[in-house]
């Protein structure tokens, strides 16, 4: 909305203060400020208001607003008063204001910090959580305008109120004065605050999940009169699925009196029904789309699957109709999967859901799975069916403007049909909060990911979110960092993704190999060695094995306390007349079921040769049950939901498949088979690497707390504040050498000085005030670090060697102007490494670290960590890089001081956390000697902090 032109053109319409926020049923609003043009809008609002609210609100008596109190109500000048509103449909359902006081409760301007805040919100309204979306969004307006106090008056009658200002986390101060409760809020966000904020935001969303995945009733919008299309292929899935709710089909072109297609009631528009409609699958063009939705926004739809193309994914114009499409969607209260999606499934016996265009729905099983490609989404279903594995729930969702991966991580968190999350993302809207969303479910569940388009440096057709530049290795192990299992292949995460569903995790990474074949046991063994495995030598049963030797072997394996996990490998066994025979692969999958079932819960997982019969009895029983050994995820979850009838598995002889080890057919266990020992090696090293990853997040690491007493913090925010002075350049500015070791100094991180030497005598003077002997060295950036071009002198004892290296330098290297050659002290003998910071614009900052030169700028070996980092992820970060053995003794070499380095990594941290200006920070080298370290070269670049959407308010994404 645009202001008025009653409004001070100092005070311009804050339109970064609108927001569409999920509500604690599931339902979307939209929050903005108020403007003079919503007179009639509060007026309507507030006759809808009960006689009690509206008494609660200005304690006393007030059926209606004067026309004094409209203009009031309505004209802000966005600084000392300020009003926001909560909308739907465009109407009006709850509004906020406040005003500035002074210390006596008078009206005021800045510098007051304190304002009197007042609520109210429609009856009908209330209990969606709406007032404490209000405040989040009300105190992050009032912070900005320089508020840090809120004041309250609250009648004791006025629970509700109450209990918001009370849950909300701030910290707070209550007093009962002249009938009424006084609250004072201290508006700086808090550990609690940011805690409940993000708490409801996991629940809100996970409801507005659920909304889609349970609909009591479905209409498909764009059924066809005659078969064929896809509105009358997505009904006939529906109804195949066996849906449990209402289904209704939804043609403007169906002819008056049309009764009924497919057995199901025909009606020319959503509002014709007459009864509730929950979901609605849109499959018209893409250009009656908007009278689709409008339709579905005026009768109460909850939410929307569009199956349509032509919007982002066809360019400019298509991406401004998508954007339109969820600004139309969400206007009503209702959350999209889609555009351009091709469905979402729901197999819980409760629901039966098939809204999608599959045209079978996968058997009930544990596993979730989430895509951002609809052709993904078949290979995936069709290679999951084939191989015996079922899923909880599936969602493609195509372009996904609106319902994205993030959605379902929140809602797969305490969803007790899910024990592990499979995605394929192609690009990542909000990489803040994926990370910190999978971070927790990844705690209780595995989250499994494929990222496709890694190295194209943009997004697919029809993904407008913003692009990161991180390099992909980045990615990786940021994803790694929060405990996803990140794999590259669709094959590879079916093939983990079936593991971790059907077996427990390992305890470490202790595996024993037993099998019919010495060959395929070695290829296994050297398998596990390659993916960082401890396997134990081969236990070769002979070809001539049976069954029953089998079952030993595995129970006898199972039982030993020195084995973690076990790898079964069988090949046909061969008759006297010289061909295979795989007729007993039946008898061996059961007998393998035994021996799993009846010991410890280890994982197994079988690697199988031309087995067909093995493969189909692997795949042969299916179910929704917990497996063996597994572990539920704590805290808040739904009630399970009993488990569907499973359609019959087919089976390939070259597929990973699943079994249960039960003969009732309860999922005890089942045991994942692969053609190949890599594919089984594989799956079973990133289960080890996730259950070490688990352990490890029992106790998440700290920032050590001495660190507070070497930092100072209000300095180097001021002294930020002079380096970028009153305008900055949103593009940023370098810090000048000395400039650079003032800011890290107020961090604890000593720079090295480097004195400047234009000419040899300047050179000779800056040696003699540091002290023999000294390093010459090049600054040029050409030449900087780049000790293999000779731009580097070390070690020179006195004034002749000084003057001598530096006739050298500038004879082959250039002009004194063109080098810009510094004087240096020596730093004790270490290894040369290498620390950075830097922000992203979408994944925020990460802290990287490797050795100086070759090993990470030719091969890459660099570590990174989210900011802020803790104890433990410093230690990681260290230890994590290929070339880590060069700094704990590598060849009889004396151990470098690694607790220092660690320290200093973690100083970096805590600057870049603390200031957001501090947009990049470099070290190098950073010398690691035995004891201690040296920091010989420093480059920091300062900018305006880019927002943190991650820490504000809760809103949804608008791309």
């Amino acid at each position: 909305m645009e202001p008025t032109p009653e409004q001070s053109p100092h005070h311009a319409y804050p339109d970064h203060w609108e927001a569409d926020v999920v509500l604690r049923d599931g339902g979307t609003a939209r929050i903005r400020p108020i403007t003079t043009d919503d007179a009639e809008r509060l007026v309507s609002f507030y006759e809808q208001v009960s006689d009690e609210s509206k008494y609660y609100r200005f304690f006393a008596p007030y059926p209606r607003l004067s026309a004094r109190d409209v203009h009031r109500f309505t004209h802000h000048d966005y600084v000392d008063r300020v009003g926001l509103a909560v909308t739907i449909g465009g109407e009006f359902i709850a509004t906020v204001r406040f005003d500035r006081i002074n210390e006596q409760g008078r009206p005021a301007s800045a510098p007051a910090d304190e304002a009197e805040v007042a609520f109210l919100v429609q009856d009908a309204h209330q209990g969606r959580g709406v007032a404490s979306a209000l405040l989040e969004h009300i105190a992050a307006v009032a912070r900005e305008r320089g508020i840090r106090r809120f004041a309250a008056e609250v009648l004791p009658a006025n629970n509700k109120m109450i209990k918001v200002f009370r849950d909300a986390g701030f910290t707070q101060q209550r007093s009962f004065e002249d009938g009424s409760v006084h609250l004072t809020l201290d508006l700086e966000p808090t550990a609690e605050s940011l805690a409940v904020q993000r708490a409801r935001e996991q629940r809100a969303e996970a409801r507005s999940v659920q909304r889609l995945l349970a609909p009591g009733s479905v209409a498909v919008i764009g059924v066809g009169r005659a078969p064929g299309g896809v509105g009358r292929t997505v009904l006939r899935n529906l109804l195949g699925s066996g849906f449990t709710g209402r289904t209704y089909a939804v043609n403007t072109s169906f002819a008056a009196g049309t009764g009924t297609v497919d057995g199901v009631p025909a009606h020319r528009s959503v509002g014709e029904i007459g009864e509730r409609v929950d979901l609605a699958v849109v499959a018209v063009p893409a250009d009656r789309v908007p009278e689709v939705v409008a339709d579905c926004g005026e009768n109460g739809v909850q939410g929307l699957v569009v199956l349509s193309a032509g919007y982002a994914e066809r360019g400019t114009e298509g991406r401004e109709r998508q954007r339109e499409l969820v600004r139309q969607a969400r206007s009503y209260g209702m959350r999209i999967i889609g555009p351009n999606a091709f469905g979402i499934i729901n197999t819980s016996g409760t629901v039966r859901l098939n809204a999608s265009l599959a045209p079978e729905s996968p058997k009930a099983g544990r596993i979730g799975l989430f895509t951002q490609s609809g052709a993904i989404g078949i290979a995936v279903l069709s290679g999951l069916h084939r191989r015996g594995a079922g899923l909880s729930a599936f969602i493609s969702a195509g372009n996904r403007a609106d319902v994205s991966g993030n959605d379902f991580l929140q809602y797969w968190y305490e969803d007790q049909d899910t024990d592990v999350a499979l995605l394929y993302l192609e690009s990542l809207g909000n990489p803040r909060k994926f990370t910190r969303l999978a971070r927790r479910t990844a705690a209780v569940k595995p989250v499994v990911v494929v990222k496709g388009a890694r190295h194209s440096g943009s997004n697919p057709p029809g993904h407008a979110v913003p692009v990161s530049r991180i390099p992909d290795a980045t990615v990786s192990a940021l994803m790694r960092q929060a405990g996803v299992i990140r794999v590259d292949t669709v094959t590879e995460m079916v093939d983990v993704g079936i593991l971790l569903a059907g077996q427990p995790l390992p305890d470490g990474p202790r595996v024993a190999i037993l099998g019919n074949s010495e060959s395929l046991g070695l290829l296994t063994y050297d398998a596990c060695m390659a993916e960082g495995l401890r396997p134990r030598p081969p236990r070769d049963l002979t070809t001539v094995a049976s069954p029953q030797d089998f079952r030993d072997a595995l129970a006898e394996a199972l039982a030993d306390r020195t084995c973690d996990a076990v790898i079964v490998t069988a090949i046909p066994w061969v008759g006297e007349n010289g061909e295979a025979e795989t007729g007993d692969g039946e008898v061996l999958a059961a007998a393998l079921r035994e021996a799993a079932a009846d010991g410890p819960a280890k994982p197994v997982a079988v690697v199988h040769v031309e087995m067909g019969g093995l493969a189909q009895a692997l795949a042969a029983a299916a179910s929704t049950a917990a497996p063996r050994g597994t572990r539920r995820p704590a805290g808040p979850a739904a009630a399970p939901s009993p488990p569907a009838p499973a359609p019959r598995a087919e089976a390939g002889a070259a597929a990973p498949t699943a079994t249960d080890t039960s003969a009732g057919g309860s999922s005890a266990g089942r045991i994942p088979a692969y053609p190949a020992a890599e594919r089984a090696v594989r799956a079973l090293a990133e289960a080890v690497r996730y259950a070490q990853w688990r352990r490890q997040a029992a106790a998440p690491g700290r920032v050590p707390e001495f660190l507070d007493d070497t930092i100072d913090e209000h300095g180097t925010a001021a002294l930020i504040e002079t380096l970028l002075g009153p305008s900055p350049d949103p593009r940023g500015r370098p810090l000048t050498h000395d400039e650079a070791r003032e800011l890290l100094a107020r961090y604890g991180v000593t720079v090295r000085p480097a004195l400047p030497a234009p000419d040899r005598e300047a050179a000779v003077a800056a040696a003699e005030k540091i002290g023999y002997p000294v390093a010459l060295k090049t600054t040029a950036p050409h030449l900087r670090h780049r000790a293999d071009l000779g731009g580097v002198r070390l070690d020179l004892a006195g004034e002749d060697a000084l003057r001598r290296a530096y006739d050298e330098l500038t004879d082959l290297l250039g002009t004194p102007a063109e080098l810009r050659p510094v004087v240096q002290a020596m730093a004790p003998r270490g290894v040369d490494t290498v620390v950075r910071a830097a922000i992203d614009a979408a994944a925020g900052a990460v802290l990287s670290f490797g050795l100086a030169g070759a090993p990470s700028e030719l091969l890459g070996d660099t570590a990174h960590r989210l900011v802020p980092a803790t104890d433990r992820d410093a230690a990681e970060l260290i230890r994590s890089i290929k070339a880590a053995p060069v700094l704990f003794g590598w060849r009889g070499a004396a151990p470098a001081d690694t607790a220092a380095l660690e320290e200093l990594l973690l100083r970096v941290s805590r600057l870049v956390d603390d200031h957001p200006e501090v947009v990049s920070v470099a070290l190098e080298p950073v010398v690691v000697a035995t004891h201690g370290l040296t920091v010989l070269g420093a480059s920091v670049r300062l900018a305006p902090p880019p927002a943190r959407s991650d820490l504000g308010p809760r809103r949804l994404p608008s791309y």
